[in-house]
């Protein structure tokens, strides 16, 4: 566990609490480390929620999946993120979404319960950690409101040019990296992966972006592509 410190003590969980604290503390929550291999399901949505993660490599996908096998990526966690906590703080007793390892991956799981719940161990530093679970909560919010801003738009490039943008302007440049492959980027605007492709192929030959794989460049004439900026 020692060699993840910097992971764990890096999430935003743990924020304002002391290290010499932070060991009790990830032993009152039974911290358990797991290992999953690149496509395994860390939950399967209609698991009981008992536990929320958090990665400590690799990285994860928030999956919504239909009766008929086709996924929507709600959420991709990188080390240090945090997943499940809404779904347990809300007090749902069976997941709605799949958490699937996007790579190998490790994460830490925590019981929920002792989070919400103070014990003579945790005392001292439990209204640090619960402040943090709201503040969490809160941003976590924040994301899918900017999500939904994405995909009510009703094209694909429309989606894709929101997207490229909002990853700009996270970036703080105009070329980046985003953290999907196409299939994953075309679940997670909810299209088509050949029409998305191909209007990608589109975009770069008309002069509005750049790309190779997961890296894309906005061109100076996207700022004005369906009425986008870039700032």
């Amino acid at each position: 566990m020692e060699k993840f410190l910097d992971i764990i003590k890096g999430c935003p969980l743990f924020v304002d609490i002391a290290d010499t604290d932070l060991w009790h503390l990830l032993d009152c929550l039974r911290a358990t480390r797991r290992s999953y291999p690149k496509g395994a399901y860390v939950f399967f949505a209609g698991d009981a929620v008992e536990s929320i993660g958090i990665v400590l490599s690799g990285s994860v996908h928030i999956l919504q999946e239909d009766y008929w096998g086709t996924r929507t990526i709600l959420a991709q966690i990188p080390p240090g993120g945090l997943f499940g906590e809404a779904f347990s703080c809300a007090g749902v007793e069976r997941l709605p979404v799949s958490v699937l390892a996007a790579d190998k991956t490790e994460v830490l799981l925590l019981d929920y319960r002792r989070i919400v719940t103070t014990c003579s161990i945790a005392c001292t530093f439990h209204v640090a950690l619960i402040h943090n679970m709201m503040k969490l909560l809160a941003q976590k919010n924040i994301l899918l409101t900017q999500k939904m801003e994405i995909i009510i738009r009703r094209t694909t490039r429309a989606r894709l040019l929101a997207y490229l943008s909002a990853q700009a302007m996270q970036a703080g440049q105009s070329r980046f990296t985003i953290p999907f492959d196409r299939q994953q980027l075309a679940d997670y605007l909810s299209v088509e992966r050949s029409a998305m492709s191909a209007e990608i192929s589109k975009m770069q030959a008309e002069g509005l972006i750049w790309s190779r794989r997961s890296e894309f460049e906005l061109l100076a004439d996207a700022r004005q592509a369906n009425g986008i900026e870039l700032e």
